[in-house]
């Protein structure tokens, strides 16, 4: 039970400040007098805690709580690594260089599905806690009704909110999940080579890009809640190398895939060049591979395919008898058994081309230059951005050598 302060003598007492909801749904303090002094702040303040943590988590959670501001310091965090793990879902796809057919990695297929299910997890243990959070010290309460009008108060600010309930239940919504084991297999089955690639990149786009976002919002209320995030400059300078970081991983693992449709492009025109080819010759005839049996049944048109020498010469040898354009590298990666190499080759492209702004090699088809304005662009962006967050960062450090000077 709550214990009654001096000023609460009366049961289920509920006392409650003028209030305001904003834009984010969050419960926040309406503008004091002037003439309140600090002492009488800090009182409420306490009391507010006081009677926060008297009530428990299953009422109102004390946003400045210590261990509530701990959490969202790690919730950030989980931010980055959900945004590191959504493009490895590009890298389940590939191509095999002994018989020359798309086919989606089994197992790494699963050990992505797994991260990211960790990660949803966290994000609802998040949803949970914001359902019982108010921003500021809005209420004082004291008594289970008043309990119970606080919680209801909060939860509905939270509904209603525009980046509220609805917001973060989309970003982990299992929409890639879904695309990877049900719609890409049943393309590759009917010989879709060339679509699974678009699907998987609009689908990501779909729900990437407002996940960027909902990371960008979940920062900036832990700074406005604590007026920092990690306390220290080091960590501010980790924080924007850590978004460069995951900015060149994303890029990268685009670059990854529209690589492997091009690849599969080139492998598609040498098909209709060859009789008896087929489409679905191009997906193997089991589109997830564990790699327990084989990827070649004793099809014979299959076979030939795989002995498709001029096939072979132009479209996986190499990357000098077929334009690929700013694609070029990732000859080397559509067939490489190695997940490591895969992922990491990747994301030294992405960082060398987000800081060094050009040297790019394209064709005339339209979503390669696209592609490419829009990587150069971005890194524009972000290493302006980079510099100038670092500048902003040490400056306050500046200011205070030079105090100390003094």
């Amino acid at each position: 039970m709550a214990t009654p302060t001096t000023e609460q003598n009366m049961p289920r007492a509920f006392h409650m400040h003028d209030t305001i909801t904003d834009e984010d749904g969050d419960v926040t303090e309406d503008s004091e007098p002037e003439n309140h002094n600090e002492e009488e702040e800090e009182q409420q303040a306490v009391n507010y805690r006081s009677s926060i943590t008297s009530v428990g988590i299953s009422r109102v959670v004390d946003p400045r709580a210590k261990w509530v501001q701990e959490w969202n310091r790690v919730f950030l965090l989980v931010c980055g690594a959900g945004l590191f793990v959504d493009p490895l879902f590009f890298y389940a796809l590939s191509i095999s260089d002994s018989f020359m057919c798309l086919f989606i990695d089994g197992w790494f297929a699963v050990t992505v599905t797994v991260l990211r299910c960790m990660t949803d997890a966290l994000h609802l243990w998040h949803i949970f806690l914001r359902f019982k959070m108010a921003k500021r010290n809005s209420f004082v309460i004291s008594g289970d009704t008043a309990g119970a009008d606080a919680r209801c108060s909060v939860a509905l600010a939270y509904l209603k909110s525009r980046r509220g309930f609805f917001f973060d239940l989309f970003v982990i919504l299992p929409i890639p999940q879904i695309v990877l084991w049900v719609a890409i297999p049943s393309l590759l089955e009917q010989g879709s080579v060339t679509l699974v690639m678009t699907i998987l990149l609009i689908v990501f786009l779909f729900q990437y890009l407002p996940k960027i976002y909902h990371s960008v919002c979940h920062l900036r209320r832990t700074q406005n809640l604590s007026g920092y995030i990690f306390g220290t400059v080091w960590w501010g300078i980790a924080l924007n190398m850590i978004a460069y970081f995951v900015a060149s991983h994303a890029a990268g693992a685009c670059w990854y895939l529209l690589g492997i449709q091009r690849a599969t492009k080139c492998l598609k025109e040498q098909c209709l060049k060859t009789n008896g080819c087929g489409i679905k010759i191009l997906s193997c005839h089991k589109p997830i591979y564990y790699g327990s049996t084989s990827l070649l049944n004793k099809e014979i048109r299959r076979m030939w395919w795989a002995d498709n020498r001029e096939a072979r010469s132009t479209c996986i040898n190499g990357p000098d008898n077929f334009n690929y354009g700013a694609y070029k590298w990732t000859v080397q990666l559509v067939t490489n058994d190695n997940r490591l190499e895969k992922i990491l080759f990747p994301i030294f492209w992405g960082l060398m081309t987000l800081s060094t702004f050009g040297n790019l090699e394209s064709t005339t088809d339209w979503l390669e230059v696209v592609f490419n304005i829009i990587v150069l662009t971005s890194g524009l962006l972000l290493v302006t951005m980079l510099i100038g967050n670092i500048k902003v960062n040490q400056s306050p450090r500046s200011m205070k050598a030079h105090v100390d000077i003094l």
